[in-house]
This record gives structure tokens, sequence and C-alpha cells, in this order.
């Protein structure tokens, strides 16, 4: 049951009625089952005063694109209510037309537009007002005996709304309606949600909760022990779903990437899992969507995976169930587009945002990991839902046609439109060896900086953690992804790669970095010494490349691997033969997996670089006091070494190296393999011939 958060000591000291619709609106969006995330809106009327000093009468209302669990008072929207009222009068007035005239009633002209549900606070007579999307609320608004159910809950107190889309025509209908029912406490939407008021934003937010308490108190009396018909099937173990989902989220990404790469996240929650092991399950997925909110991120229905998890030893049964079940989708997709498309209509694509498998859990798809789980956190809200409606009556939605208009809304459309358009390496993942060193971090740092994820693999997982800590503060959370990976290990390079499946869907980018460097006189390298090279220098990016190779095959839609090699894959390092035989050995390996790459749209390069001793963990160790020997040097005048044997006069920082692989794995290079690229400030004994 939702709590009462309300917390008077939290309050004393707020300045303003703004200040207290912030805090009245973080405390409903925090709980997504009170509020949709991004869903919802609150508002508050006050008097202020203008430029010039004159009291005005001011709506302040939630703006377009805010979330309420996390608005601050810059994301309200201050509108002048002279300006407002108004347009009571009006028989109609377009979105369109709406929208605009809202922009000339703002008192800042710095402030977001406002939400398309404005008036509906406007023309209520309420000082405070909540719109909210509650699980139980829904519940009932989507039972197809819903208005029956509130009279037994609510008495007089509230007004039924019929479904219509939100903007001027609803908001009329609602303030007429409660005019004309001075009883009235509340208002339901049918398959939308619920409004409620106070004279004080306390006695709002109380009032809100309280009505929700209400109806959860209803259904609950009557909950079955088995909801959704009962178990038809049995779960997986928690260890066998995700190595399952691990499995397959490759083969699923490959398909639902067929327009735009998508990211995707798994979620084997108990709710989820109760769901799709439901005897009716698969057929109330395809009812349609609990609420105009949650259809804009999951679509009108989910993919249900008709499969039975007690034969879940047959994975290529259920791989072929997948990718034709996605392709069906897709097609049926493109058929419900062409049905309702207007003039001008620009179709989404067609992958699925929401897939349900018997026994394993749900998969979500979106441009990021966060939109993703957006996708996730409201198909939860829609389980609710559904296992609430059912509780009371039958589970009914919108239209399809409806569905279309909500989805193809041109308001919605426009929100789109604001946003930034999308960077290089957005909607890719990149699995960086070595991520916690110097290149490494400063190749995560670069690529997250224009839009990938990054999987931080390294032997050393409280640096990689670390590195991702910084770039999940900096960028968002799960952005970044740490992973502990000894790369001469086949099982755990294998479950580096099953990690990054199951976090992210699978790998666009495959940096293989992770090294090691020893110094020797020839006469003087040991058979352990040599090994030691070749196994992490060797088989280490042969491991890494090969397992990479197998999942981006698997998803089918190509990718980019970049080696870092050295100057010595090129040139004879004095006393380092087993360093330089390596690293030799890591350029023609790139060239090797560049031939049979190509034709799965796979590119392999390599970069070439020189002394790079900042932030590296090798250069802090033997390597240092190695290679000043061998020049002759003290090891604190190597840096002045390197940069005078350069004929830029250059020393070369991670950066740098970060650099030539953003290049390398960018659509610059979408038409280059195999080419090895030196980035040493010019070392003409490494010069390429």
């Amino acid at each position: 049951m939702v709590q009462n958060l309300w917390n008077n000591s939290n309050t004393a000291a707020l300045a303003d009625d703004l200040d207290s619709l912030v805090y009245r609106s973080n405390l409903i969006g925090s709980d997504p089952a009170v509020c949709n995330w991004g869903g919802g809106n609150t508002s508050s009327k006050t008097t202020v005063r203008d430029f010039r000093g004159r009291e005005v009468e001011v709506m302040f209302v939630k703006g377009s694109g805010s979330n309420l669990a996390t608005m601050t008072r810059e994301q309200f929207t201050g509108l002048r209510l002279d300006d407002v009222r108004p347009l009571m009068e009006k028989d109609e007035m377009p979105d369109e037309e709406m929208v605009a005239y809202l922009a000339h009633c703002m008192i800042d002209a710095r402030h977001p537009r406002s939400s398309i549900e404005t008036l509906l606070h406007a023309f209520l007579p309420f000082k405070h007002v909540d719109h909210t999307h509650p699980d139980a609320i829904i519940s009932i608004c989507c039972a197809h005996n819903g208005r029956e159910i509130a009279q037994k809950i609510y008495g007089d107190r509230f007004v039924w709304v019929p479904y219509v889309r939100p903007g001027f025509a609803l908001s009329k209908m609602i303030a007429e309606a409660v005019k004309g029912n001075p009883a009235a406490e509340l208002v339901l939407m049918e398959k939308h949600g619920l409004v409620t008021w106070g004279e004080t934003s306390e006695a709002c937010y109380n009032q809100t909760i309280s009505i929700i308490q209400e109806a959860e108190a209803y259904i609950a009396s009557r909950m079955e022990d088995a909801p959704f018909g009962g178990e038809l099937y049995q779960p997986l173990s928690a260890q066998k779903r995700r190595e399952l989902a691990a499995e397959i989220m490759p083969v699923i990404r490959g398909e639902v990437s067929d327009e735009k790469r998508m990211i995707l996240t798994f979620d084997d929650q108990p709710d989820v899992l109760e769901f799709v092991c439901g005897r009716e399950s698969r057929e109330l997925s395809q009812i349609g969507a609990a609420c105009p909110d949650h259809l804009v991120h999951t679509k009108v229905v989910p993919l249900f995976i008709n499969w039975n998890p007690a034969e879940e030893q047959d994975f290529e049964q259920l791989k072929q169930q997948l990718i034709q079940g996605l392709r069906h989708y897709k097609e049926q997709y493109k058929s419900y587009f062409e049905r309702y498309r207007k003039d001008g209509d620009k179709r989404f694509e067609a992958a699925p945002r929401v897939i349900l498998i018997p026994g394993v859990g749900m998969i979500t798809t979106g441009k990021s990991r966060a939109m993703a789980n957006v996708s996730a956190m409201l198909y939860h809200r829609a389980i609710a839902v559904m296992k609430g409606a059912t509780a009371v009556g039958r589970f009914v939605s919108l239209s399809e046609e409806e569905s279309f208009h909500v989805e193809y809304w041109p308001l919605e459309l426009y929100k789109l439109s604001l946003a930034p358009p999308e960077s290089e390496f957005s909607r890719q993942v990149a699995l960086i060896t070595g991520g916690a060193g110097g290149i490494g971090g400063a190749a995560a740092r670069r690529l997250v900086a224009e839009g990938a994820h990054v999987v931080l693999a390294d032997l050393n997982l409280e640096g990689a953690e670390q590195v991702a800590r910084e770039l999940n503060n900096q960028f968002g959370e799960n952005r970044a992804l740490a992973v502990k990976v000894d790369v001469t290990d086949e099982e755990a390079v294998r479950s580096a790669y099953l990690q990054a499946a199951l976090h992210y869907g699978g790998v666009d980018i495959i940096v293989n970095n992770a090294g090691l460097a020893t110094s020797s006189p020839f006469a003087d390298t040991s058979l352990q010494e040599w090994r030691l090279n070749i196994d992490v220098l060797g088989t280490g990016y042969f491991l890494v490349a090969r397992e990479g190779f197998r999942q981006m095959k698997e998803q089918g839609i190509g990718g980019s691997m970049v080696f870092i090699g050295s100057k010595n894959s090129v040139y004879a390092g004095k006393n380092a033969a087993a360093y330089s035989s390596a690293k030799a050995l890591e350029a023609h390996l790139a060239r090797c997996i560049a031939a049979e790459g190509g034709e799965y749209g796979i590119r392999v390069n390599t970069i070439l670089p020189d002394a790079i001793l900042q932030g590296s963990a090798i250069w802090n160790g033997r390597w240092r006091q190695e290679r000043a020997e061998a020049y002759g040097i003290h090891p604190d005048e190597l840096e002045e070494y390197y940069r005078q044997r350069t004929t830029l006069l250059v020393n070369i920082f991670p950066q740098d190296i970060a650099e030539g692989i953003a290049f390398f794995a960018s659509s610059k290079a979408s038409k280059t393999t195999g080419c090895m690229l030196t980035i040493d400030g010019g070392v003409p004994a490494a010069f390429t011939r």
C-alpha cells in the first residue's frame, strides 16, 4: 500500500507556495505506484509580483517533459490566470492553438512549455491540484465495470469521465462535471488516472494518498491467491534465468536493431515472473496498454514468446521462436502504422519495447539503458494494473486506433523533436580491456562523452569500478559497468561478454588493450618471461577478440575492434624480444580477423602507440627501470628521452590514443579495416613500410 510521506519538519523552511509545490511533486513522483515516470502533473495557484511590481494571480504547473520525482522550481511554468480562465468560454480549441495561446500567458519566457493538461488545473476552482496515474486507480479505470466499482468505493464523492485524449476538451469536461457535483472529492478518468485537490499543498497531497489507499484496500480484499489465472509454468532458477538471458540477448539485440541500434535490459523481479508464468497472461498482454503514459514507452502491446520453460535445454528452439516472433511483431507494427497513418507521419522503429519470456523474465529495449529501464518501469506498472483490474473485473484498454493517436500524437512528437541530436556512439556498447589503466580509462571517457555505454574489463576490479563510478556520476547511471577479467582465462573472458550482454544486450566496439611489458637482453630472456608476454598480449588478445567476434556474429549488426599494439609491433625494440614479438603477433592477428570479419561487417584496426607513461601501471613498475637501463639513462629522464626521439618533439598521452580509438570505432572509419595507425609523435625507426 502506498504510504503518506508528508513530513512537516521538512516543510518548515520552505519559502513560498512554489517551494511547497516542488516538495509535494517530489513526494508524489518518488513512488511509482502513485505516478508514472515522466507522467502526471501538479499545480499551485498563488500570487506573485510581476516585472512592474504588480500583484498577479499565477498558476504554477509542471513543465512539459519533466519528471515529478526530480523536479525543481525552474521546471515549473508560471501562467497568468486572468489570461487563461477566459478559455473556459470557448467551445473547442485545437491542441496547437492551445499551446500557442498558453505560451503568451507565461510570466517568464524562460520557463518550460506547460503541460498539455495545464487547462485541467486552471479550470478547476481549487488552489492545489494533483493529476496522477496510481496503479490501484488505473486498475479500476481499466476494468470493464470500473464505474460500478468506483461507486462501491467512493459513493457520490467522485466524478467519472469517459476516455478523452488530454487537451482542451477533457479539461473543460472535467471542470463542468466537478461544477455539477459539489460533493465531488476526486475525478476518475477512464483508462487514464486520478485528479484530486485541496486548499493547501499538504491537504491536496493527503487527499491524493487517501483516495489511492481506499482503492488499494478494495482491490486487496478481492485479490485472488492465484492471479493471472494461476501458474502455468514454473520459473527457472535465478542462475539459469540469467544464463539464458545473457545467451539470447545478443540474438534479440540484432533483431531489434535492424533500423536503429538498441540497448537492452533484463528484469526477472517477482512480479514479472508471476506475470510471464501466468495461465492467462499471454492473452492479457495483448489487450493493449493500461494507460496512455505507458503506451508511449511500451508500445500498444509487448511481444509475448509462446515458450515452455520446461524445455529450457533447447536453446536453439527458443532462439528460433524469438527470431520468428520478433520478425512477425515488426511486420504487424508496420501494418498497424499503415492503417492509421496521416500524411507526414514518420514511423518509429517497428521492434517491440517489451519482450516477455515465460520462466525467464522481461527484456526491454531503448535508445539507451536509461530509456530501456523506463520501458521496464512502466511495464511493472502495467502488470500491477492488470493484476488489479482482473481482481475486480475484466481488463480493458484503448482501441487500437486511439492507441495510435496517442503514440503518434503531434504534441508527443514535438517533445521528441526537442531532444538533442544523438551523438556518434549513442546506442553503442564498448568493451574495453585494461579499462582501469591510462589508455583504457581515457578511451572510456572519450566514448562515453559521445554517447556510448562501456564495459570496463580489468584484472584490477577496484580500479575499473573507480573509473565506472566517475563515468556514471558524470554521464548518468548505468553508462559504465566494471567487470573483473583475466584475459588469459577463457571462461573469465566469456563471462565478461555474458555480463555485457545481460547489462546492455551485447557489444559494438571492442578495445583490446589489456597489457604488460617486460625487458631483458635476448640471452637472458627466460621461458617464463616469454610465456607471460605471449599469454597476455597474444593469447589474451586472441580470447577477447574471438569471444567478441562470436557475439558480434550472433547479433548480426557488425562492429568494430581496435587493437592497442605498440611501436614495437613493427620495430625490433632493444632488450624486448618477448614483448616486441607478442606485439607483432597482435598486429597480424588483427589483420587476420579483419580478413574474416568483413562479410559480417566487423572491422578490425590497430593503433601503434609509443611511450604512454601517464596513468600506466606498466610504466609505474619495473618496465620504466628496465627501459631506462636499455637506453643508458636515469628513469626520470625517460619522458624527455622519448620526446626528443620523435620528429614532432612531443610526448604522447592516453587521450591521444583515445582519439585514435574513437576514429576507428566511428562512422568516419566505416570503410577502413585491417589498418595500422601510428600515434607515436613520429619515430622514424617505426615508420610502417
